[in-house]
């Protein structure tokens, strides 16, 4: 069976890139399909920090108030060593303004908001996308349970491992990134941190983030020294000498391991993000390591920026050279950051500790002021 209709977007991927452009679209009255290759919604449990352009990128799609009404603003940001000294702070409430103040929530409750007021019949779950091709008007995806369906422009939202990309593009394997070998995601009981907090060791990083319900997001990243894949020894040595509200986070966590989620920590940087008409957008296109915070933020703005074009021509054929002219360099200045940065990760102890109150500051406002402008009107 297909179903053609050359006047909407197909989308893949619903995650939070999928959705914010099929959210995107509607507000611009453009009809779309997305297809998403889980049977229901993905399990989102965690949590995910917006830095200010994600919060005015949210705004961008009307959902300012309900983002403000979960999860936890965020008005400073700390960086720590391994022995609790503080080496810089941040108010970031001063610097991204109160009103686009950075903010923590769950990933649940940000699918959630991206899909408030859509109808469910343009988002089909179970769909996998098998293979795709183009010709001069119209791009059709053959899906997994036999159908196919045809639009005006294929939108490839689907991931770091994305098979739109695999299949229609040169297929290039996402590359480690620079940071560290390993990391894991987990959900704790707040051990009393009211702001982002980055404790620093020599391979070892940990981050705390207040969320709400008494709860915090912690990031746990560490070298290869300390075993392949989730080694419980290896992790309580790279952290043996950071703060005891550390190491106790970290007992929390290595006591409900179904809980610790791995997350290798892999970069996308290919030659082109569009082709005709296909288009990729957020990890698919250029998924970076979490410095910067900026995945799921240029993910939104992507789809701001591609709604906004596809709403101003009925030619689809040449939208995407359009929008990857004008997004490529605020991704290109963001990863160039984010290699600036995850250098310092690599430096010893002593120096990062000596650089980083004089670099910190610098490099915080160095990659954050180039995102405080609209990408859109």
């Amino acid at each position: 069976m297909t179903t053609d209709t050359v006047d909407r977007v197909l989308i893949a991927g619903g995650g939070i890139a999928g959705l914010a452009v099929r959210r995107a679209l509607h507000r611009r009255g453009l009809p779309s399909l997305t297809l998403e290759r889980r049977g229901g919604p993905a399990e989102a449990g965690l949590a995910i920090n917006l830095p200010g352009n994600a919060v005015r990128a949210l705004a961008q799609l009307g959902l300012l108030d309900e983002l403000r009404a979960v999860g936890a603003r965020l008005h400073r940001r700390e960086y720590r060593t391994e022995r609790d000294r503080l080496l810089f702070a941040v108010d970031e409430e001063a610097f991204w303004g109160a009103e686009m103040g950075p903010h923590c929530l769950r990933r649940a409750d940000l699918l959630r908001l991206l899909q408030l007021g859509l109808a469910p019949d343009d988002l089909r779950h179970g769909a996998g996308i098998v293979a795709g091709r183009q010709s001069a008007q119209r791009v059709a995806v053959d899906l997994d349970d036999g159908t196919t369906e045809a639009g005006g422009l294929l939108v490839g939202a689907d991931g770091v491992h994305s098979r739109v990309r695999r299949s229609l593009f040169d297929d290039r394997a996402p590359g480690a990134a620079l940071l560290a070998s390993q990391s894991w995601r987990v959900m704790v009981p707040n051990p009393g941190v009211e702001a982002w907090t980055l404790w620093a060791g020599a391979g070892a990083l940990f981050l705390l983030i207040p969320v709400d319900r008494g709860e915090a997001y912690a990031w746990i990243s560490a070298s290869a020294e300390s075993g392949e894949g989730l080694d419980p020894g290896g992790l309580r040595r790279a952290f043996a000498a950071f703060p005891r509200r550390v190491r106790d986070t970290l007992e929390t966590a290595l006591a409900q391991p179904a809980g610790l989620h791995h997350s290798p920590l892999e970069e996308v940087r290919i030659p082109a993000w569009t082709r005709d008409r296909v288009v990729l957008v957020g990890d698919a296109a250029h998924a970076t390591a979490p410095v910067w915070a900026q995945g799921a933020a240029l993910a939104l703005e992507d789809a701001l920026v591609l709604a906004d074009r596809l709403a101003g021509t009925r030619d689809w054929g040449a939208v995407g050279q359009d929008y990857e002219r004008l997004r490529r360099p605020r991704v290109a200045h963001v990863q160039a950051m984010t290699d600036r940065l995850s250098r310092t990760a690599t430096m010893p102890g002593w120096l990062r500790n000596a650089l980083l109150p004089m670099i910190g500051p610098r490099s915080y406002l160095a990659t954050y002021a180039p995102l405080r402008t609209t990408v859109t009107a």
